[in-house]
């Protein structure tokens, strides 16, 4: 009945740049608050007298923008889905760029008291909104304009956005720092940094967006999505055709992304904690200084955007489903291996070259199951659910890796007394779920776009 769309709607450069800089911009603005979330926010927003209450505190102001991400994935989902693609991408980007902008412009606790707090909780709720429509749109650019057995590799191009994102994000904390006076030393965060030095970052995201907004305002629709137009595949609320006839893949999808989703935020977020904590503090973590510690996460970060996008041409000739399996399983086994390279020695460059080893190891399993995941979940659904269906597995799966997995992991940590030990067992006990969930589906990557437009019983795993 369909023939093939035998070619993409948008050149190749644009799809690419369309994709990339989208999510880059949607990660960078996340990142800039996890790292605020560490450095400052617990002192600025959340000054209990306790330092582990306190980050505990920003930390689940930082969890509660995952919660917010599946209302944003059914709001852009239901759009992107009726109206198309493009319209409903430029909407997220206006949104995540707006609340990024005002949180660089909050006052604080000793302005308003808790009334910052407040207000700061709001603006990473709008975040979370805008981030839970953006990842879905943006793979869907990318995997529906790409050549034929090329989806994958088009799929990591959204990816890639997380690496760079915090490339980006973590550079200018680090020069705005560096530019700053340190009586202390330059190790050190100085007056001027937490004064006004930490809202640099956040105003910067202005210039992102305008530069985001050029490139997507020059898409067209893809031809699948026309396609499912001119048949009348389009359905009038795709959430309900997703919850009558896609329940199945949206717990499978769900579970698939929960692995990738812990391990990558224990791999910013957590250890960036852990690192940074003084030796002798109650709960003692390895007390690097926070420039040095963020300068091998970058060196780490570098593996993880080249490993997801060498994830792409493998899933692409080897099966999506068979590679995340072998990646899963070295996740398990990477959580239970978290004392041997966290624990403090008593030669500090010892110490230095095992965690520099663990940061690369966990980046690089990073980017070998977040790579995937670009095709992986889209190809779950047809056309005419696809976005608001891969949207919802993806950010339903957030608040149980993402929102969870800070919170879970610093509580963890203190109650081990220090040792990450507890936190790589959580890490593990993740891995098998997703492991379970994959041994549970089908492969998807022969899945055929344009002729799995929803019409009849399509998109079953």
């Amino acid at each position: 009945m369909s023939t093939a769309v035998t070619a993409p709607a948008n050149p190749r450069s644009r799809v690419i740049l369309a994709s990339l800089v989208g999510t880059t911009i949607e990660f960078y603005d996340f990142y800039a608050y996890a790292t605020a979330a560490v450095l400052v926010f617990p002192s600025l927003f959340f000054p209990t007298g306790d330092d582990t209450t306190a980050l505990l505190s920003s930390f689940a102001v930082f969890g509660a923008a995952m919660v917010a991400r599946p209302v944003g994935a059914v709001v852009f989902g239901h759009f992107g889905d009726r109206f198309g693609r493009k319209a409903t991408l430029v909407a997220s980007l206006l949104t995540m760029g707006i609340a990024t902008f005002l949180i660089g412009c909050l006052p604080t606790y000793q302005d308003i008291g808790w009334w910052a707090a407040l207000l700061l909780l709001a603006l990473r709720l709008a975040q979370g909104f805008a981030l839970g429509g953006e990842w879905s749109g943006a793979a869907l650019v990318a995997t529906e304009n790409a050549p034929a057995g090329k989806r994958a590799w088009y799929g990591t191009f959204p990816q890639m956005g997380a690496p760079v994102g915090f490339i980006i994000a973590n550079a200018i904390f680090l020069i705005i720092n560096f530019a700053l006076p340190h009586p202390d030393g330059t190790a050190q965060r100085s007056a001027e940094f937490l004064a006004w030095g930490w809202r640099v970052p956040f105003w910067f995201s202005a210039v992102m967006v305008i530069v985001g907004l050029w490139v997507r305002l020059r898409l067209v629709e893809s031809a699948t999505f026309t396609k499912a137009e001119q048949v009348g595949a389009i359905r009038r609320f795709p959430l309900g055709e997703v919850l009558r006839r896609y329940g199945k893949q949206l717990v499978l999808g769900t579970f698939i992304m929960l692995a990738t989703y812990v391990l990558f935020y224990l791999m910013t977020s957590f250890t960036l904690s852990y690192g940074t904590a003084k030796t002798d503090a109650a709960v003692p973590g390895l007390g690097f200084a926070y420039t040095d510690f963020v300068v091998m996460q970058i060196i780490g970060v570098v593996f993880f955007g080249v490993f997801t996008l060498l994830s792409g041409p493998l899933a692409d000739a080897i099966g999506r489903r068979r590679l995340l399996l072998w990646v899963t399983g070295g996740i398990i086994v990477f959580g239970l291996l978290f004392t041997v390279f966290l624990l403090p020695y008593a030669d500090p460059k010892f110490t230095g070259a095992l965690v520099q080893a663990f940061l690369v190891f966990g980046f690089v399993l990073m980017g070998a199951t977040f790579g995937p995941m670009g095709a992986l979940l889209p190809e779950l659904f047809p056309t005419n659910v696809r976005y608001t269906g891969s949207a919802i597995a993806y950010n339903v799966s957030s608040i149980l890796g993402a929102a969870l997995a800070p919170i879970v992991a610093v509580a963890l940590w203190a109650a081990a007394g220090g040792s990450p030990w507890l936190v790589g067992v959580y890490l593990s006990g993740a891995g098998v779920l997703t492991l379970v969930a994959l041994l549970l589906s089908r492969e998807t990557r022969d899945v055929d776009y344009s002729g799995d437009l929803g019409l009849g019983a399509t998109g079953s795993l």
